[in-house]
């Protein structure tokens, strides 16, 4: 995999057009409009020029308390994935590759770190059922449920395009979502690294620690 840096309003464009129904096997590589790229580099890391501000978003967390996201994750470097509990691969694949990464950090980095799982599934994913569910992955990871819309709205504000929960051709609920991982700085609060779901536990594990610091990975 190669760096790339995108134009933020390419791929706010772009990336809403990018949606993968988890379990259906769908391609979500993103069709962005490349400005710069690093040749030779097999950083996972997507750098924007121009960083995402972080979504204005008060939900509930997995012990059915109000969570402001900008309040409580100001000045941290945080991580943030939309996704659904019910999902069969995408969702727990990533969470679980970002989760086996963290346990690569000192306990300072993994305290001083925030992981956000925000579902796209809220009638399903309730407050107990996000916190089984992360419970296997790391109970760390701060899980976000609340009024879809809300979350949408949120979403897009990354270039993250979600739809409403729908059945398939199998009659099976599938929530079909953009899978960017996006990354912010504790310096700026800025969304300014993106990750898709080809992302591995090795890219994590060596992106991780200068993300922390706020830095370029």
């Amino acid at each position: 995999m190669r760096k790339k840096t995108f134009a933020a309003a390419a791929l706010l464009a772009a990336a809403s057009l990018t949606l993968t129904a988890c379990g259906n096997g769908a391609d979500s590589d993103s069709p962005v409009s490349v400005v710069s790229e690093e040749a030779g580099s097999d950083k996972a890391a997507t750098v924007l020029d121009k960083p995402f501000e972080k979504p204005d978003l008060v939900l509930t967390d997995t012990g059915g308390q109000k969570y402001d996201l900008r309040e409580q994750t100001k000045g941290r470097p945080t991580l943030i994935y939309f996704g659904y509990t019910h999902c069969p691969d995408v969702c727990p694949l990533t969470m679980n590759n970002i989760a086996v990464a963290k346990k690569q950090l000192t306990k300072a980095q993994q305290d001083e770190l925030r992981i956000v799982f925000v579902t796209t599934d809220p009638d399903r994913d309730t407050p107990k059922a996000l916190g089984k569910w992360l419970k296997g992955i790391d109970s760390q990871v701060v899980g976000l449920t609340g009024d879809f819309a809300t979350i949408q709205a949120g979403a897009r504000t990354l270039g993250i395009s979600i739809e409403p929960p729908h059945k398939d051709k199998n009659g099976k609920i599938v929530s079909t979502h953009g899978t960017q991982v996006v990354a912010f700085s504790p310096k700026t609060d800025g969304g300014y690294v993106l990750y898709g779901e080809d992302a591995t536990v090795d890219d994590y594990t060596k992106d991780l620690p200068r993300l922390i610091k706020g830095e370029n990975p």
